[in-house]
């Protein structure tokens, strides 16, 4: 009797910090419906259109990509250009009007090495953009495929993302998802059950929508070191037109379905496994500010999972306004355009460049061939380079391996070059840029573990379908 009583006055505390009641308003749960459902259209509904598989983000994103694709380039230029000023001037003269900014202090006060990267960042982007200069680096192999595909693309998809995210973040959705799938999202992926939102986002959406939504939230407080280690390295899938593009490079376009069913068995296998083994499962439990108390996911005795999510959803929106919102917004976006993209650029060329102008991933590769051949897969000596050379860009593998005469091997390489997940020139490098808690070092373990956890499986499935 007693642990009921404590059970509802806990969730009365908590209701009236939230600012709702048993029955809230038609206008606050108004509130919370509206924004959440235009936030889930926008990210996470694929739909067919021109006949391309694509979510609207993306669309729109396409859309600004077309319409100011000649003079996007020099845009970009002058953002990266303008970001190691700025990051110079503040780590020299500390002008107050960032020192009183925690914003403006996180973007520009960075270490040396982000500085460093920034300046080197600047550096490619001009020589790329004027094609002057060692041509191993601005050529549309390395520096231009950044520059002129990428980073464009980035540019566009950062807008609207931004302005967008606050709709799944700050609206309540993720409330009501954390109270209903916590029982899924704890035992099976070792992630809170707010985290299922995220999730779905990053592999239905776009892998680098998923970065942007994750460190957002692990910079708010709501995942641990781990947690947000997790979700960035384990569920941040490449969208599904990325696949497609591979599909067609490999000419195997009407293997869509089993193609990205062998996607989604592989990629859960390695997000069950993968969280359990380090580097991911020696991250700290302990939030951005260095706290380390949990945060509660029990559901009061007395209410259902349903009703508890609904009242935080709908208390979360309540205290929502519409200003910090559209604040909140805009710095997403200079936040992604100046702190992420230069890192992009400068990481990404110099993986390109060492992927391209020499052998160092077909020395990296060779330890697979033995291992694709006992698999029997085809071309094994040809494959075993795709195996690693992803890691620099996933298209990079399909780009070599689509002269293989063997459409299961084409069909293998398709997968894992999907699966892997962690790309320097885009994941690997937000994830690098990003506030989260990976190192260079980690994302290299893991790319290795990915590949290995997923390459039997998607071997037996290729054998299942040629």
């Amino acid at each position: 009797m007693k642990d009921s009583f404590d059970n509802q006055e806990a969730s009365e505390r908590a209701n009236q910090r939230l600012g709702v009641d048993g029955n809230p308003s038609v206008g606050s749960v108004f509130k919370f419906i509206v924004p959440s459902l235009i936030g889930i259209m926008l990210f996470m509904i694929p739909f067919s259109f021109q006949g391309k598989v694509t979510i609207p983000v993306a669309m729109l994103a396409d859309w600004i990509r077309e319409t100011f694709v000649a003079i996007i380039p020099e845009f970009v230029t002058i953002i990266i250009s303008l970001t190691v000023i700025i990051t110079i001037v503040t780590k020299i003269s500390k002008p107050k009007i960032i020192r009183n900014s925690p914003f403006l202090k996180g973007l520009f006060d960075v270490a040396p090495l982000w500085v460093l990267a920034r300046i080197l960042a600047m550096i490619f982007a001009v020589m790329t953009l004027f094609q002057f200069g060692p041509e191993f680096i601005w050529s549309d192999d390395t520096g231009g495929l950044l520059f002129n595909d990428l980073i464009p693309a980035l540019v566009a998809v950062f807008l609207f993302a931004g302005l967008f995210l606050p709709l799944l973040l700050d609206f309540g959705l993720l409330e009501l998802f954390g109270a209903l799938l916590t029982k899924i999202m704890r035992p099976v992926f070792t992630l809170p059950g707010r985290s299922s939102i995220d999730c779905i986002a990053s592999w239905l959406g776009d892998g680098t929508i998923g970065v942007l939504l994750t460190n957002k939230q692990y910079e708010d407080g709501y995942y641990t070191k781990r947690e947000a280690a997790v979700i960035g390295t384990t569920f941040s899938v490449v969208s599904i037109t990325f696949t497609i593009v591979v599909l067609e490079l490999m000419e195997l376009e009407h293997m869509f379905i089993p193609y990205y069913t062998t996607i989604v068995i592989a990629g859960l296998a390695a997000a069950i496994i993968c969280p359990r083994i380090p580097p991911l499962s020696r991250k700290a439990d302990t939030y951005l500010d260095g706290s380390s108390t949990v945060k509660s996911e029990n559901i009061p005795s007395h209410l259902s999972r349903l009703k508890f999510g609904l009242l935080q959803a709908v208390g979360k929106a309540k205290q929502t306004e519409w200003r910090a919102v559209g604040k909140g917004g805009v710095q997403n976006v200079l936040d992604m355009w100046m702190g992420v993209i230069p890192i992009v650029m400068a990481i990404g060329t110099i993986a390109l460049i060492i992927a391209e102008k020499t052998p160092v991933f077909e020395w990296i590769g060779a330890p697979f061939v033995p291992l694709l051949q006992v698999l029997q897969v085809p071309a094994a000596v040809e494959a075993a380079p795709t195996m690693v050379i992803g890691f620099a860009d996933m298209f990079l593998p399909s780009v070599i391996g689509s002269g293989i005469e063997s459409p299961l091997t084409r069909f293998v390489i398709a997968c894992v070059s999907v699966t892997q997940l962690i790309y320097m020139s885009e994941v690997g490098g937000l994830l690098l840029g990003s506030k989260l808690p990976v190192r260079f070092g980690d994302l290299v373990i893991i790319f290795i573990e990915r590949t290995l956890i997923t390459l039997p499986i998607i071997v037996l499935m290729a054998h299942l379908f040629f």
